[in-house]
């Protein structure tokens, strides 16, 4: 089974989830608050850069959804 991720950027995957589900689903689905308070893909992106397990959250959530 080929790897969801293989070549999308962190920002590509949140485009794409934002597109897909929205913020406010996002937020419940990763309870971070780059995504519940005044969300951007800018703040996110920094924030999950920065923090290795809400990364990894948001890449699992993208592999479920998708």
């Amino acid at each position: 089974m080929p790897n969801p991720l293989q070549n999308k950027t962190l920002e590509a995957i949140l485009n794409e989830l934002v597109a897909h589900l929205g913020w406010e689903k996002m937020g419940m689905y990763v309870r971070i608050k780059c995504f519940q308070v005044d969300p951007s893909i800018k703040s996110s992106l920094t924030f999950l850069r920065r923090t290795p397990w809400a990364r990894t959250k948001v890449e699992r959530l993208y592999k479920d959804t998708f």
